[in-house]
């Protein structure tokens, strides 16, 4: 992980890491006041939010409102999508506040965008499902910018970031010594603080903290070193992004109950473990991956849930203790390895720090005291799913040591794409009135 990192900074293609600039050089740190907007759109739905701050890290109150997109809008043009998103906004305004008074807005944008400055960005390509040609390689943030002007609302994207970064600074709006934040969800990311002068592809960069949080885009990660097996194979051919987000597909949500489905189709096959109801194994995502926790974390001494999973949603009825339990071991072994990948991956980061106790690491840095260190961490894997969450906190002390691992704290931080986009914004918006913003 390190050395893809190294990759990725020095050069854009250099590495399956893409290693992206966000530009934000500066992170809530608790002094910030007022009331600030986000808009939250990376999916089906879009999330408008009304944050507003007082000094000593105090969230006052927090208003938010949900409106689904309707799916014409995911396959139309560029202003029918932003106007939506612009009108859901003016809305909430109009009802919260009443009055139309310029305030900041913090635009979270789950797509992959080239960002240009805190404050805009152009749309790389777009997943999920959304399919509108004329956006990409246009500047998301202007597109909203626009479409707030057309419905005369007097606001403006003061910074536009991704879920993960959100994650961040929300983090560290709590506590300052947050370093990096990660999300395994169904998707997987990670971000983090880098100095300045190491980034080597953007030589001359100025920033006035002397660091940048840097987006890794590390659900693309890849290594001749990652433990590959041919059930992974088999899912990525399967996938319509093929050969790309290879580390993803073996620690993210949406991933992990297909691979145990592989594995038990490829049992069913070479043995008769399943009986004569082994067909509907063949049946691709068939075990999602909350049926794969439930299973795991059955602990009643004839595993009855597993029994009901394995009748109700594979059509496999009266299969042995024997075999429930072989169920539960490959549910528990797929698992087990996510959470220990996603554990290395978290100490790749704190390597390139200087933050795992192996003295002057990659950065450089000399031994010095072990620093406290804080990872921001959001996501239904880890945060819902305790036996995911026991595999990758033993995992990171086996790693780093019983020592250094009483000075690293994994922190589980809600809603950083929303809360913590508003922070963002109330840090970069232009009345900051030397109100911090450290990094």
């Amino acid at each position: 992980m390190v050395v893809e990192m190294h990759a990725g900074l020095a050069s854009d293609g250099g590495s399956k890491l893409k290693m992206l600039l966000t530009f934000v050089d500066a992170l809530p740190n608790g002094n910030e006041e007022g009331i600030y907007y986000a808009i939250d759109l990376g999916g089906t739905s879009i999330r408008v939010l009304r944050v507003e701050v007082g000094a000593g890290s105090v969230i006052i109150n927090r208003k938010v409102e949900h409106q689904p997109i309707p799916e014409e809008l995911t396959k139309g043009t560029t202003e029918s999508l932003f106007n939506f998103v612009a009108l859901a906004l003016k809305n909430f305004v109009e009802k919260e506040d009443g009055k139309d008074e310029k305030r900041a807005l913090g635009f979270t944008f789950s797509f992959p965008v080239r960002q240009n400055s805190v404050s805009s960005g152009s749309l790389i390509r777009w997943t999920k499902g959304f399919s509108i040609e004329d956006t990409v390689g246009k500047d998301v943030a202007q597109c909203l910018n626009e479409a707030l002007a057309r419905c005369g609302l007097n606001v403006r994207v003061t910074a536009l970031v991704n879920d993960t970064v959100g994650t961040l600074a929300l983090g560290h709006y709590y506590d300052e010594d947050t370093v990096a934040a990660v999300i395994i969800g169904a998707g997987t990311n990670a971000c983090y603080i880098e100095r300045t002068d190491a980034i080597i592809k953007c030589q001359g960069l100025l920033t006035n903290s002397g660091g940048m949080v840097v987006n890794m885009e590390w659900g693309n990660f890849w290594s001749s070193h990652l433990p590959r097996t041919p059930y992974d194979i088999s899912l990525d051919d399967k996938t319509q992004n093929r050969n790309d987000q290879g580390f993803e597909k073996m620690i993210s949500g949406m991933y992990l109950g297909e691979i145990a489905r592989l594995v038990l189709h490829r049992m069913a096959h070479e043995s008769d473990v399943f009986g004569d109801a082994a067909d509907i194994l063949s049946t691709p995502f068939i075990l999602s991956t909350p049926r794969l926790a439930a299973i795991c974390e059955d602990d009643s001494p004839d595993l009855s849930e597993v029994r009901r999973i394995l009748q109700e949603h594979l059509k496999i009825p009266d299969a042995p203790l024997k075999t429930r339990r072989l169920v539960v071991k490959v549910c528990d072994i797929v698992t087990r390895r996510a959470a220990r990948l996603a554990a290395a991956g978290i100490v790749g980061i704190l390597k390139k720090l200087g933050r795992d106790g192996s003295g002057a690491a990659s950065s450089g840095r000399t031994r010095g005291q072990p620093k406290r260190t804080v990872v921001a961490i959001e996501g239904g894997l880890y945060q819902g799913y305790p036996v995911f969450r026991e595999y990758l906190d033993e995992a990171l002390e086996e790693i780093l040591g019983e020592e250094v691992a009483r000075n690293v704290t994994l922190r589980v931080t809600e809603d950083g794409s929303g809360v913590g986009a508003a922070l963002l914004a109330a840090v970069h918006s232009l009345n900051r009135q030397q109100q911090g913003g450290s990094i």
